[in-house]
């Protein structure tokens, strides 16, 4: 099951905060999501990935597709950043 939650929404500026398992249904709920909440409208999307468990292979696409086209992701667990990155590289940022 997966949870998505508006965090914040400032002005064109959306936070998103996903929680659970990112696989099947959940991979399409997202992607809607970023797109009802201000993919491609100009402002910022962020989302907060902390609470994400796992994400099969259809999850870690939609992720690295979204972080290309300049969506923020933070706070993805070592594992998933790993499976994101294709590599053991950084490149996030974490909430403060």
């Amino acid at each position: 099951m997966l949870r998505i939650t508006v965090v914040d929404s400032s002005n064109q500026d959306v936070r998103l905060h996903v929680e659970g398992r990112l696989i099947g249904q959940g991979v399409e709920e997202l992607r809607q999501s970023c797109e009802v909440h201000g993919l491609g409208a100009g402002g910022q999307l962020t989302l907060d990935l902390a609470d994400v468990s796992f994400a099969d292979v259809a999850g870690i696409e939609l992720l690295r597709d979204l972080r290309s086209r300049s969506v923020t992701l933070l706070n993805p667990s070592p594992f998933l950043a790993i499976q994101i990155e294709g590599h053991t590289g950084g490149g996030f940022s974490t909430a403060k």
